[in-house]
């Protein structure tokens, strides 16, 4: 299987490109580094870094595209401090929008897979059934990037392409701390096993790690 995972350079993206590897799957990964040794280039906020490295991989089938890059830029900003719209945008940018660029990018070497699929990255911060208040910027941001993946599902279902989304659990990373529930590797081989079940019958699919649905 090849696998194309962005945002590999840590975290999630690091244990679930090292994961893939282990099980003999054809796994990139990406960064924005441009001078790292081992990850493709990849800057999800930018259509020319996306269509570069689209054409870079013009020959390659994929057959699961991990949109997971994303970023939690006001972690431990008060709730009345977000009014810097730079926040907003960069995180948008990065969280939703580089979903998008990546997903179409990447679209016509999906289609040369045999059993494509497309998987998102969002967050239980996403649902709007658990909305606990704090974190609004990056909260909405992974509630657009499910909206994005629903949406994402309908239209792509005619082409064979089935799109789900994923809550990674609360991970012990940079970006969840160490007092999270699970660790990257756990997560990490829970999700891989959700992107195996994936399929055009549970395209729109928003799921936990572990294959338990989360409300929307």
């Amino acid at each position: 299987m090849n696998i194309l995972i962005t945002g590999a350079n840590r975290g999630i993206g690091a244990a679930l490109l090292t994961a893939a590897q282990n099980r003999r799957d054809t796994a990139f990964g990406t960064t924005r580094d441009t001078a790292h040794d081992t990850l493709l280039p990849l800057d999800v906020r930018d259509p020319a870094s996306c269509a570069a490295l689209a054409e870079r991989l013009r020959d390659t089938p994929i057959d699961l595209l991990v949109c997971n890059a994303g970023v939690y830029l006001e972690k431990g900003m008060p709730a009345d401090a977000l009014t810097d719209t730079q926040l907003w945008a960069d995180t948008f940018a990065t969280n939703v929008t580089g979903v998008y660029l990546t997903a179409m990018a990447f679209l016509q070497h999906l289609k040369r897979s045999t059993a494509p699929k497309l998987a998102i990255i969002s967050s239980q911060m996403g649902s709007n059934t658990r909305a606990k208040g704090q974190s609004y910027i990056y909260r909405a941001s992974k509630s657009a990037a499910l909206n994005l993946g629903r949406n994402l599902a309908v239209d792509l279902k005619p082409q064979g392409v089935p799109v789900g989304i994923y809550h990674p659990g609360w991970v012990r990373t940079e970006m969840g701390s160490d007092a999270a529930d699970i660790n990257t590797d756990d997560s990490a081989r829970g999700l891989l096993q959700r992107f195996d079940a994936l399929s055009l019958d549970t395209s729109g699919c928003f799921e936990m790690w572990n294959g338990d649905a989360m409300p929307l």
